[in-house]
């Protein structure tokens, strides 16, 4: 072990509610994707996006009563911030954070927001033969055609963005030698110690547990 290596110290930075929705939404996606063009699995992409709502809107509450590195407050900075760091990136540098830096903490409003419109455009789509959004008959046949059209190409969108974020993993990765998987599965990171002395506070995971029964209570009231 090299000395630096040996200076390293661990802390926890990701709580288990955050790595759960993480990697939960990521086999959504997949689900989702799969099934978006398959009329034989169509009850599926629906139950999928009751899911994927359900994730979101836990993971909005969450951003307001969760770990300090899940926090809205901690990871969104201002456009100053994300170009600062950008800039670093440009000389070389590679500056630390304990959760998001500025512009991953940008990545995942981006997603969040697609994500929240493409669960939302679902509640009002139609596919003009067999199937109706929970929610269509608050709207005009013409506004949920407008809102399908928008459920398709949001999508798109979205994969691009997850194409994006994918992209950034895999150049910390190979390129900056930082590994950001390996964290979100453990939740743990080794640090210097003049970066662990400030490890975040974690909150129960039962807590979790109470802002996700609130999601599933909210989404079953929509759809019902």
């Amino acid at each position: 072990m090299s000395e630096h290596n040996s200076l390293l110290q661990t802390i926890r930075v990701w709580d288990l509610p955050t790595r759960l929705f993480h990697w939960i939404l990521v086999a959504l996606m997949i689900a989702q994707w799969l099934t978006a063009e398959s009329d034989g699995a169509l009850q599926y992409h629906v139950w999928g996006g009751y899911a994927v709502l359900t994730l979101v809107l836990f993971r909005l509450i969450w951003g307001f009563a969760g770990s300090d590195t899940s926090r809205f407050s901690q990871f969104v900075r201002g456009p100053g911030a994300a170009l600062d760091y950008v800039k670093a990136l440009r000389r070389g540098e590679t500056p630390l954070y304990l959760g998001h830096n500025p512009m991953g903490g940008w990545s995942i409003l981006a997603l969040l927001g697609l994500l929240l419109i493409q669960a939302g455009t679902g509640l009002f789509a139609n596919d003009d033969i067999t199937f109706d959004g929970p929610l269509s008959g608050w709207v005009s046949k013409s506004m949920s055609n407008w809102l399908t059209t928008i459920h398709k190409l949001n999508f798109n969108l979205l994969l691009l963005v997850i194409a994006v974020h994918i992209s950034a993993v895999l150049f910390y990765l190979l390129v900056k030698h930082e590994n950001l998987i390996h964290p979100m599965l453990s939740g743990r990171k080794h640090l210097p110690p003049e970066q662990a002395s400030a490890a975040p506070r974690m909150v129960s995971p039962w807590l979790g547990l109470v802002a996700l029964a609130i999601a599933v209570v909210a989404v079953g009231l929509l759809v019902r």
